[in-house]
């Protein structure tokens, strides 16, 4: 069936094929020429796509430097004796408020900002201002720099 098929329109298929085969040449032909017209062109911009690339990459490097955290791990000793004497000049010197210490003495105790707000009777806001306000007055970045600093001035027992 698929042979007398073939044979019945030999002419139509062998036709086809040809014109085919000839629009093919004559598409390779013309982009043949079509480079050969621009190939400045064609040179420029695959060199301008290449040094975006460069660009785009070494931005991004740049812009992201690899960082390298070192924890370091040594112990804090403080020693805790019965006759603790407060350091009020200390105090005095940093700017830390009567309120911002009862919030020290209370993160000391191990209590969350909830906790704390709950038992000053005030609201968790108002704890957070006054930890940030700490933080930033004994130049420390979390709560147990904050503790273990005030521990060393006498600040807390």
């Amino acid at each position: 069936m698929v042979l007398r098929f073939f044979a019945k329109n030999r002419q139509v298929i062998l036709y086809g094929l040809s014109l085919a085969l000839l629009l093919f040449l004559l598409k390779w032909l013309e982009l043949r020429f079509l480079i050969v017209n621009h190939i400045v062109e064609i040179y420029a911009g695959s060199i301008a796509l290449i040094f975006t690339g460069l660009g785009i990459w070494l931005a991004l490097k740049l812009t992201n430097p690899r960082v390298e955290t070192i924890v370091i791990e040594k112990e804090v000793l403080v020693v805790s004796d019965g006759n603790f004497m407060f350091n009020e000049a200390e105090m005095l010197q940093l700017g830390i408020s009567k309120r911002e210490l009862e919030v020290l003495q209370l993160m000391a105790d191990g209590l969350s900002n909830q906790e704390i707000a709950s038992r000053l009777f005030v609201s968790l806001n108002t704890i957070k201002t006054h930890s940030s306000r700490l933080f930033e007055k004994m130049e420390v970045k979390s709560r147990t720099q904050a503790v273990e600093k005030a521990k060393r001035l006498s600040l807390i027992p």
